[in-house]
């Protein structure tokens, strides 16, 4: 991987939730590159542990549903044995859900085989919201019990429909938006412990999450494509590389060290575009 900077974190214990997703995996990485010891947590163990056996011996990977605080307790359990206590944490779990996203961008009332608001499914609209909420929620109380004592730094993932909701998906719209307050009550509250809590909001990538809404089968873009690309002045699409340099600014407590409850756009300027 070719970092945009190098930074020293070979003092750092990280843990990764999400880590087997493109952006996360990306995350841990880079954070390996600079000498970090990272554990990546994943449901999905085969995808958490192809990534960490690419990164190699400061690296492993760990299965663990943070839905589940017995999983994340057991989990940080794994990491002691292995590296130590984690002092670094990225709450990167979280996603969408089609249960909990609408058919049409806009009401057209009696208008029949479109599934509308109205039509969302409860069971969906509580699964996006405990995969992107109660997750950061729980995995941040088991990691943060021993971070209150020495210090540490966590880094949620939020998003551009925390600052400007998205039509079709109004539950991970307001999941983000949560994860962004949340950012900002965490970095008050464990100020006086020596915690800093920020966060990313990612503005449109190309992920295995997406990809299907943005481009046809074919490769062709689809209208959402058109839309996503208007509104961002410059133009594209982000790489995931361009997300590294903001991570690792946040990483370095040198670099960012009085920097708390923030939560930054990296979006082509698609946050600041008024349309007009």
């Amino acid at each position: 991987m070719n970092l945009p900077f190098q930074i020293d974190l070979s003092n750092k214990i990280i843990a990764v939730t999400g880590a087997g997703g493109v952006i996360c995996s990306a995350f841990a990485r880079a954070l390996a590159a600079c000498g970090a010891r990272v554990a990546l947590l994943d449901v999905n163990y085969d995808a958490a542990k192809k990534v960490a056996d690419e990164i190699g011996d400061k690296a492993i990977a760990v299965k663990c549903n943070c839905l589940d605080k017995a999983s994340i307790t057991d989990a940080k359990a794994e990491i002691e044995k292995v590296f130590g206590k984690v002092n670094f944490l990225i709450n990167g779990a979280g996603g969408n859900n089609p249960r909990a996203s609408t058919d049409n961008e806009t009401m057209t009332p009696d208008l029949t085989g479109v599934k509308d608001f109205f039509a969302l499914e409860e069971s969906g609209l509580r699964f996006v919201f405990d995969l992107n909420i109660t997750s950061a929620f729980l995995v941040t109380q088991v990691f943060a019990a021993d971070m209150v004592k020495t210090g540490g730094n966590i880094i949620n993932i939020s998003s551009m429909n925390a600052f400007r909701p998205l039509t079709k998906i109004p539950a991970y719209s307001a999941a983000k938006a949560g994860v962004s307050n949340f950012t900002e009550w965490l970095a008050v509250h464990f100020a006086p412990c020596g915690i800093r809590c920020n966060a990313i909001a990612p503005g449109f990538f190309v992920t295995n999450q997406n990809r299907a809404l943005l481009f046809n089968e074919d490769g062709t873009p689809t209208a959402r494509t058109g839309k996503i690309l208007s509104a961002t002045p410059m133009k594209k699409f982000g790489e995931i590389d361009d997300l590294i340099g903001c991570l690792l600014w946040l990483a370095d407590d040198k670099a960012s060290g009085f920097v708390t409850g923030t939560v930054i756009p990296v979006d082509g300027g698609f946050s600041a575009y008024s349309g007009v």
